[in-house]
């Protein structure tokens, strides 16, 4: 099925120059099967929460859409938003993940986060939510 003029209804942030981020657009799915849908953000900065000393990573943001799919751009300005803050890079896999979760409502949703080496060491973090209703993965 074709993109239609009302699934284009709710998106203000898609060919506007003066978008700013926080929140991520939506519009509905019409796969009848789940559809896997991988986001990668390849330029993502934030800050040391003590130093305030920039963090540079990759962010792969890996969901199975229910409803909804979330408009890319405005994830990227979402992911933009970070770019003042201070958080450890453990926390922003987990408030990324969660976020997306509550906005989007994916059947499930996991943010891995890549941070570039500094001091020698790279560290990488992963976070899965499974949505309402659906088993949870057993860890072995």
């Amino acid at each position: 099925m074709p993109t239609t003029p009302e699934d284009l209804k709710q998106l203000t942030m898609l060919g506007s120059k003066d978008a700013k981020g926080g929140t991520i657009e939506l519009f509905p799915n019409h796969a009848a099967n789940r559809l896997q849908i991988k986001l990668l953000c390849s330029e993502f900065t934030s800050l040391c929460p003590l130093t305030k000393q920039p963090d540079f990573a990759e962010i792969e943001i890996d969901y199975e859409p229910d409803k909804w799919v979330a408009e890319t751009k405005s994830v990227k300005l979402f992911l933009e938003s970070y770019r003042e803050v201070g958080i450890f890079n453990e926390h922003l896999a987990v408030e990324l993940a969660e976020k997306f979760m509550a906005r989007v409502e994916p059947f499930e949703v996991t943010v891995a986060v890549r941070f570039k080496s500094r001091g020698g060491i790279a560290i990488s973090t992963s976070y899965r939510l499974v949505g309402a209703g659906l088993i949870p993965p057993v860890n072995v």
